[in-house]
């Protein structure tokens, strides 16, 4: 079993598109969920006080800021903006797919946990997850 989710995202940050997986299984297996982008990244995060999500975008802007920062003075990929090799170290930093067991069509994530596509570029974008249920 096989789709493609589309995220629609509006800048930097988390977008958590876990109701969107949950109603696509059914039955037991393991789903894969990988994203087709080089500037983004998936995470299962805290979905109960979205505090965290502010502050993992934060942080992570903090480590990598874009080129125009002088810490960054290094990087000679700035062609395609400031911030799209800072969006290529993050995502080479955080998992780009991942793996969720899935038992009588329910994702079996804990209480607080969700699914998210973290957004490392400042245009919006709409992001591909391909899901595979096997």
């Amino acid at each position: 079993m096989q789709t493609t989710f589309t995220i629609q995202t509006n800048g930097p940050g988390l977008y958590e598109f876990t109701k969107d997986v949950s109603s696509w299984v059914s039955g037991s297996g393991l789903l894969t969920l990988f994203v087709q982008h080089t500037s983004a990244s998936l995470l299962i995060q805290e979905n109960a006080d979205p505090e965290v999500q502010t502050d993992l975008t934060a942080f992570f802007h903090r480590l990598v800021p874009p080129t125009t920062d002088p810490s960054m003075s290094y990087i000679t990929h700035t062609y395609e903006g400031p911030d799209d090799m800072p969006a290529h170290i993050k995502a080479a930093m955080m998992p780009v797919s991942l793996s969720i067991p899935v038992t009588n069509g329910r994702l079996a994530l804990g209480t607080w946990q969700g699914i998210y596509l973290f957004e490392h570029r400042s245009a919006p974008h709409a992001r591909r997850v391909v899901a595979h249920l096997a």
